[in-house]
């Protein structure tokens, strides 16, 4: 069993009461393990035609399963490919109940790394905008990774402090995820760190850091838009006390009754000796009522408010030589050529997502969809551009299976030996884009990233 503290043992004894038995012994029992299908780049049942683990369907989400210990999938071709994302199960009810739809604009306010983006993504289907922002550098490099291996083109990442961008983004947002930093409690049986780093003190501290984070993504939610706060922690401090403060200032929001689920329990005012039974509203998922860890949820609409202000946007233009790299190269080796509205990052090609205002002023990791970059007189395509293409959307591709030994060899960065056409190819695993490889002479030169090849087998 954790060595729980012994101040949270006592606190959770008050709280939890008749039922703190049963939640103590879910301690002992194993943390379950999920992944998430990406959509954006298999069908659910495509995916469980070709799908080598052994798998259980989780109830609150339609792409999500448990899988067994035994299992390694983080260590399979298919991940590397992005076709699912491994995500705590509890912590997939949280995209779930966003409710989100093609064409929104969204903020992932406390985004690494990337679980509950890369699930807003596949609702998004790569329309409208995601913007997944994380205010620690490496972790935001994280985030922007996995934004990349997910093959997500509508995504733009910033390293940045909430109030500089609620200062950018007035009245903007149809939906805004706060997935706050917390004490953590719900993670100790799976993160032994989490739980010695705990203190009643560091959970006073978070709930006045996580008002803060609200306050700033108040400003930045349009009329008639949804917040979602979600939290993995079980105090009532971080989780129905902050959401009653900040109704208390915010009279423009209201508490929104979410879908439930079999196992999901509800938040309680009287936890925090509250009048207000809209509390109640908010969805509790408990380690002793259902497969899976600590998370708290509130859904939150903002029923008035000011109208989105005018918004600036950049307007630049490449020169007439880069145009040519890169239209010499799609038409070589696309079936279609990639267009919009193309930022050039030093030497690297984007094509920032179509409702993304001005970047200026802002920290940004990735500033949309990474096309690649511009050498002496030709543009190299990018890893981000292979795991984004379909098949069917390329000239020429190398395929190989997922069980082959020329799939590990790619993936340590070795040349192969194949047929096939001169030139750049999209490696693909089972059909599902891997990466970029470089043929002449019936050898393939390797261009899988050096920093995510596999090095350990």
């Amino acid at each position: 069993m954790v060595n729980l503290p012994q101040d949270y043992i006592n606190k959770m004894k008050k709280l939890m009461q008749e039922e703190y038995e049963a939640f103590i012994r879910s301690y002992d029992e194993p943390h379950v393990q999920g992944l998430r299908v990406n959509t954006l780049k298999i069908k659910i049942e495509d995916f469980l035609s070709i799908n080598p683990f052994h798998l259980h369907h989780i109830p609150w989400v339609n792409e999500g399963f448990y899988y067994d210990m035994e299992d390694r999938p983080g260590k399979h071709p298919f991940h590397e490919a992005g076709l699912y994302y491994i995500q705590e199960p509890s912590a997939m009810a949280v995209g779930a109940l966003a409710d989100v739809k093609p064409g929104e604009r969204i903020l992932d306010l406390a985004a690494a790394p990337g679980g509950k983006s890369t699930h807003i993504a596949a609702k998004l289907q790569g329309k409208g905008l995601l913007v997944s922002n994380e205010i620690h550098p490496s972790r935001a490099k994280i985030l922007s990774q996995n934004v990349e291996r997910m093959g997500i083109k509508n995504c733009v990442v910033t390293n940045e402090h909430p109030e500089r961008l609620a200062k950018k983004f007035k009245n903007y947002f149809h939906k805004i995820l706060v997935d706050a930093p917390c004490s953590g409690e719900g993670m100790f049986r799976k993160d032994i760190e989490a739980c010695n780093q705990w203190s009643l003190d560091n959970v006073s501290f978070c709930s006045d850091r996580q008002l803060d984070i609200l306050e700033n993504a108040s400003e930045m939610l349009m009329p008639e838009g949804i917040l979602i706060y979600s939290t993995c922690t079980f105090s009532p401090e971080e989780n129905e006390g902050v959401i009653e403060q900040f109704l208390k200032i915010h009279k423009e929001f209201i508490i929104e009754k979410s879908k439930s689920f079999e196992g999901f329990d509800h938040g309680r005012a009287a936890w925090i000796n509250s009048k207000n039974t809209d509390l109640n509203k908010t969805i509790r998922l408990w380690p002793h009522k259902l497969r899976g860890e600590g998370h708290f949820i509130a859904v939150l609409r903002k029923i008035d408010g000011e109208e989105q202000t005018k918004v600036k946007r950049d307007k630049k233009s490449m020169n007439k030589q880069h145009i040519k790299d890169y239209m010499d190269f799609t038409k070589s080796y696309l079936q279609y050529t990639p267009e919009g509205e193309f930022l050039l990052f030093g030497d690297h090609l984007y094509i920032v997502p179509d409702e993304m205002i001005s970047l200026e002023n802002l920290k940004v990791l990735r500033p949309g969809w990474h096309l690649g970059m511009f050498k002496k007189n030709r543009f190299e395509p990018s890893h981000a551009l292979a795991l984004s293409l379909k098949s069917t959307e390329v000239k020429n591709s190398i395929f190989l299976d997922s069980s082959s030994s020329k799939i590990l060899s790619y993936l340590k960065g070795e040349s192969l030996e194949t047929a096939g056409n001169k030139g750049w190819n999209l490696v693909l695993v089972n059909g599902y884009s891997l990466g970029w490889g470089k043929l002449s002479n019936h050898v393939l030169k390797n261009h899988y990233p050096k920093g995510l090849r596999w090095v350990d087998y």
